[in-house]
């Protein structure tokens, strides 16, 4: 039982008012929607639409993107009432301590480490891709050496240490720079939807939903978990590929809840947090779908690039001199989704160290930035290291996995936190609960299970590491096992 320990709601809050750990509350609703915002409009807007509807879904990969927001929703609302409920640092992580326990807390904070570790880097090796793409198109291309793909990717290096020097320097800080990337992002992607309308194309929305073909999904290790256990194979297009679609796109989704990580640093989190969790997922539905309908009337779904949908359907009318635009729209971008994925992982691996799930020097604040110096010093490095030196590649989907799997944990701990603390006071409360919160844990179950094999084979490894550092220190040395808060799952009272 002493791995299914919770920390109370109660605890974990007074936590947060521990003089050595104390972090700056300086964060308002439209910061965590500006921040939300910046992190899940990323390289999904500038490939991902592209590649969906030109693979398995056509047009109506529109709808595709609406069907993932529901499904991505339905998480939302659950990270949403309980970021409300327990406003404390560390996101399904804490959340899953005062509900699943202890066991199920390290799992997911340790799937977070690597959802946000892997992510930054991989998105900041995007970034020096599209870097070099635009720098060459102004003429001033950058060694290759030094570039995306070269021996050292340095580039990506660099945006890695400042940006790293920018979150240790201070949160506030870091949310101007984030509004200013977010501001420039924005206007690209708005440019792109009003000046695409006037190359749209009615004949090319027809057929809508072209009719279903079988759809090629690898074989082996390299087909989805689904495939292997079922033999069912998928086809492309029809109904069957608009969720297909879908199942692609929601991970363009992913990022709202690095939102949550914040809400230590919220002025008004009760309030502010589910606005800002909520607000940025809507607003993003809507550029979406907006960026999908006008790409898909640009440009015939079969002839859309895959790779860089949104630059080549304007070279397609021969608008060149936009693609250079838009690849200082994806610069732009991809800063704001590196930055906070560093932002979420500093704020992870500090609440675990708070909890002495890892050791607790690493939770110190900085007497004057009051931020986790030392954890952002190690994220930068880390992160730094992998980006510049790491061919990442195949381990994108690593990124999904460890996301699905905490999306099913917060669903689940809505429900069993409404049972054993139905007194508790929250912000925000999720509608139509346990059904809600239940179809939201089966939705990302399914989404999981068309990741592929090799893709769960490194999430087990990823899981297997994982455990032998909480059974060989973590459950040793956490605060609840040298007599710190335990509320046990078994007897529903704190005792010392």
């Amino acid at each position: 039982m002493s791995m299914l320990r919770t920390k109370s709601v109660e605890q974990s809050i007074a936590d947060t008012e521990d003089p050595e750990f104390t972090l700056k509350k300086s964060l308002s609703a439209l910061d965590l929607t500006v921040f939300g915002v910046g992190v899940v409009i990323g390289a999904g807007i500038f490939t991902l639409t592209g590649r969906a509807a030109h693979d398995v879904a056509g047009p109506a990969i529109v709808i595709s993107f609406i069907v993932a927001a529901i499904a991505c929703g339905l998480a939302a609302m659950c990270y949403a009432e309980f970021a409300s409920t327990v406003p404390v640092s560390g996101s399904a992580y804490t959340f899953s301590y005062a509900s699943l326990g202890e066991l199920f807390a390290w799992i997911i904070g340790w799937d977070l480490i690597l959802e946000m570790f892997l992510g930054a880097s991989v998105v900041a090796q995007g970034w020096s891709a599209y870097l070099g793409s635009l720098m060459e198109q102004l003429g001033a291309p950058i060694p290759a050496a030094i570039g995306y793909g070269g021996t050292v990717d340095l580039m990506a290096v660099l945006l890695v240490i400042v940006l790293g020097v920018l979150i240790t320097v201070g949160i506030r800080e870091s949310m101007r720079v984030n509004l200013v990337l977010v501001a420039v992002k924005l206007f690209i992607v708005l440019f792109v939807i009003i000046a695409g309308l006037l190359f749209v194309n009615p004949a090319n929305y027809s057929p809508f939903v072209p009719d279903a073909a079988p759809r090629d999904n690898g074989s082996g290790l390299t087909q989805p978990l689904l495939q292997f256990f079922s033999g069912i194979e998928p086809t492309a297009f029809g109904v069957g590929g608009i969720f297909a679609g879908a199942a692609l796109v929601f991970f363009a989704y992913i990022g709202f809840d690095v939102v949550a990580t914040t809400a230590e640093e919220t002025k008004r989190p009760q309030r502010d947090l589910p606005i800002g969790i909520i607000a940025s997922l809507i607003i993003c539905t809507i550029l979406y779908g907006a960026v999908a309908l006008v790409v898909t009337g640009m440009v015939p779904y079969d002839k859309l690039d895959p790779a860089a949908a949104l630059a080549n359907a304007f070279a397609f009318h021969g608008q060149t001199w936009m693609a250079t635009v838009i690849s200082a729209g994806a610069v732009a971008g991809l800063t704001t989704v590196v930055l906070t994925l560093m932002i979420g992982a500093t704020r992870i691996i500090f609440a675990m160290s708070r909890d002495a799930l890892l050791p607790r020097r690493l939770a110190k604040v900085h007497p004057r930035f009051r931020t986790p110096w030392v954890i952002s010093l190690i994220v930068t490095v880390v992160v730094a290291l992998v980006a510049g030196l790491t061919p990442v590649g195949v381990l994108e989907e690593m990124v999904n996995i460890g996301t699905l799997s905490a999306f099913v944990l917060v669903s689940v701990g809505v429900i069993v936190l409404r049972r054993r603390r139905p007194d508790l006071e929250r912000g925000f409360r999720v509608p139509l609960s346990p059904w809600l919160p239940a179809v939201s844990a089966a939705v990302c179950i399914y989404l999981m299970l068309n990741l592929t094999v090799e893709t769960w084979l490194r999430f087990l490894i990823w899981l297997a590491i994982g455990f032998v550092i909480y059974f060989a220190y973590s459950r040793r040395h956490s605060r609840l096992a040298k007599g710190g808060d335990l509320y046990t799952a078994s007897a529903g009272t704190s005792r010392s």
